[in-house]
């Protein structure tokens, strides 16, 4: 918006003025209006999970409104960019309603709205992208006909939805894979020469997310919560489709695919097909290298991001 009112400012001005906003604002706004957001509560299962009781959570609802507000103030829109803002705002809301919620929502409500949000994202991105899936790493392409594409897409954005908010659980841990991951994606969007607009408004959702992460860090002084955790699995899911190759998030997302996602495997397997797996396994794995191996916080945020930037680094050079 603010690009077409200045037409004399350079582009790369712009783009850094849009870097700053929403540093500057994420952090003004966490600072001044956490005292407002809800309290957590304390998550009995999960390993000091008492710590966090008494915090204020659901800091994603501020971070990604300015996300929200810097793309539309500094960078160029089109309709599915701002399609895809509202289906961000709508995952931020899902999570930000279970925070405030005095009793947490069933699983199967989550899982319906993820999945009405899922569908949606698939309607609009073969609408204006096509089915074409590349395979940046192996090399060569194909053409997946579009309701193929379309279920695969709804599988990527449901999943990608649910790992990331299953490792929101230590200090720091999603946030920093999160910008891994988001980097990653980014290089692989500069690399193959993929969607410019788009790649800008990922570098503005890291900045949100490095803003938060001030807050956060061990000990941390305030939580994203779902609304936090929900948005960024979202957009990661977005980025990774948005790149023309979307089986690139299994390498650039592994950590947070392991993590989160070996919990949802092991309990859907016993709940719907009574098979145990993982017995001697804690999960998510944040709470396993934690009570089993003796890991800090701090060291299992660090060796956690230390293995994603060794595998995001490989998967990024196999592609140059």
């Amino acid at each position: 918006m603010i690009n077409m009112l200045l037409t004399g400012v350079p582009a790369n001005i712009m783009a850094l003025a849009g870097l700053v906003f929403a540093f500057v604002m994420t952090c003004l706004l966490l600072a001044r209006c956490n005292d407002r957001l809800p309290k957590d509560q304390g998550r009995e299962f999960a390993v000091n999970g008492a710590l966090s009781a008494g915090k204020p959570r659901g800091a994603g609802f501020i971070f990604i409104l300015v996300f929200i507000a810097a793309v539309v103030l500094f960078c160029e829109l089109n309709t599915e960019i701002i399609i895809y803002l509202v289906l961000l705002a709508a995952a931020m809301m899902t999570g930000f309603l279970d925070d405030c919620s005095r009793a947490p929502w069933g699983e199967l409500k989550k899982g319906l709205l993820d999945f009405a949000i899922a569908v949606m994202v698939a309607v609009t991105f073969l609408n204006f992208n096509s089915s074409v899936v590349d395979f940046a790493i192996f090399g060569g392409s194909i053409t997946i006909p579009p309701v193929i594409f379309g279920i695969l897409t709804v599988v990527l954005v449901w999943v990608s939805i649910n790992v990331t908010n299953c490792s929101d659980g230590v200090d720091g841990l999603s946030g920093t894979l999160t910008i891994i991951t988001l980097i990653s994606l980014y290089m692989v969007d500069q690399i193959k020469g993929t969607d410019p607009i788009f790649s800008h408004t990922i570098l503005l959702f890291v900045i949100c997310i490095l803003a938060y992460l001030w807050f956060n860090a061990t000990p941390s002084k305030l939580m994203m919560g779902d609304a936090g955790s929900r948005a960024m699995g979202f957009f990661i899911s977005i980025a990774a489709l948005k790149t023309g190759s979307p089986f690139i998030y299994i390498p650039v997302a592994i950590v947070l695919i392991l993590d989160g996602g070996l919990g949802l495997l092991k309990v859907s397997l016993l709940r719907f097909l009574k098979i145990k797996i993982l017995v001697n396994t804690r999960t998510p794995l944040h709470d396993h290298v934690r009570k089993v191996m003796g890991w800090s916080n701090t060291q299992a945020v660090f060796r956690f991001a230390i293995i994603q930037i060794m595998i995001s680094a490989a998967a990024i050079y196999l592609i140059m």
